[in-house]
């Protein structure tokens, strides 16, 4: 419904306005509030951290907890706070480096891919355009809210720097557009969800699990010869980033399938082991396992499909394509 937009918007827009100082203030209530009343998502964060960090006692672990609840807090009201940040505000706080490779490949007419993660504020990372040359469209792709109002206001706000969402399922299409059009992008991708069970085609060993992988990015890359970089983000104090971009390969086809996606979870991890407690550990990243995976699930033709009637099928259509073929 729109009425919820028009009640919503004014809201967050006026909450927006308050200086940090008020936001960080409210967001240490908040704290209290998510870690110590209503313990959200406490078993699913200590379950996480436990497997994650089997050599750590347990005092670590809760250090780290209580460090990721208190920065979770921040990344609420700091996310909030994009609605009306002035551009000259954000660039003091969220500070990009390692571009000159990013901007020569924009200048001599490529495009670029960038893997990032739910590491530190990634709504913040919205702001690269005020880094980079304006030859490049900036965007990100993103997962849209199945709310239309939420999703409007969400669009607003992370489209105020110059960039612009692209939905998950319109990327290639979107993608092939700018291409035709002779239109550098540099497109952001936070690529550690969660697959569904139809989208597992690769598997990484990443924070002491066997975690299945999303592959889109690299496909995608491969596809268009775009170059793939490694956004690393640190959080230097309350309020202040720095997003490194470090380059994983300028031709994706020279690497071997899944190898751009490896070394992403690979940097990924080296980042999060650094300081753990700047990663979203709320969510249930694991629970999905490769032996239920065998035993619903077959790949056929490069295909992910359920065992049985389906996958006996395609396996029969497979061997008359074989036949027509010889």
């Amino acid at each position: 419904m729109k009425i919820v937009y028009y009640i919503i918007y004014p809201l967050w827009y006026l909450f927006s306005l308050l200086p940090l100082r008020v936001h960080y203030f409210l967001s240490d209530i908040l704290f209290h509030l998510l870690y110590h009343l209503l313990r959200y998502r406490r078993r699913i964060v200590h379950k996480n951290l436990v497997e994650s960090f089997p050599e750590k006692s347990e005092e670590e672990i809760t250090k780290i907890t209580r460090g990721f609840y208190h920065f979770f807090c921040d990344y609420i009201v700091e996310s909030i706070k994009l609605m009306t940040i002035r551009p000259e505000n954000l660039k003091r706080r969220m500070v990009f480096k390692g571009l000159e490779q990013v901007e020569e490949i924009v200048e001599s007419g490529g495009s670029c891919a960038i893997y990032l993660g739910h590491y530190c504020n990634w709504e913040w990372v919205t702001s690269l355009p005020l880094w980079i040359t304006p030859k490049a469209q900036c965007g990100q792709i993103y997962h849209p809210i199945e709310n239309a109002e939420f999703d409007r206001l969400f669009l607003k706000q992370r489209q105020r720097m110059g960039a612009v969402c692209i939905a998950m399922n319109d990327t290639l299409r979107e993608i092939l557009r700018y291409r035709s059009e002779h239109q550098s992008v540099v497109i952001g991708y936070i690529s550690d969800q969660v697959p569904h069970w139809r989208n597992i085609h690769h598997w990484c060993d990443f924070l002491n699990h066997d975690t299945p992988v999303l592959t889109g990015t690299e496909r995608i890359a491969r596809k268009v010869g775009h170059a793939v970089f490694y956004l690393e983000l640190n959080r230097i104090r309350r309020g202040y980033y720095e997003a490194e971009a470090k380059l994983i390969t300028r031709d994706p086809k020279s690497l071997p399938e899944y190898e751009i996606t490896t070394r992403y979870f690979k940097m990924l991890e080296e980042t999060i082991r650094r300081k753990p407690e700047f990663w979203l550990w709320s969510h249930n990243r694991w629970k999905r396992g490769r032996a239920e995976f065998n035993e619903k699930f077959e790949v056929i033709n490069g295909k992910v499909v359920p065992k049985g009637e389906e996958a006996e099928r395609l396996r029969k259509l497979e061997e008359e394509r074989k036949r027509k073929r010889k």
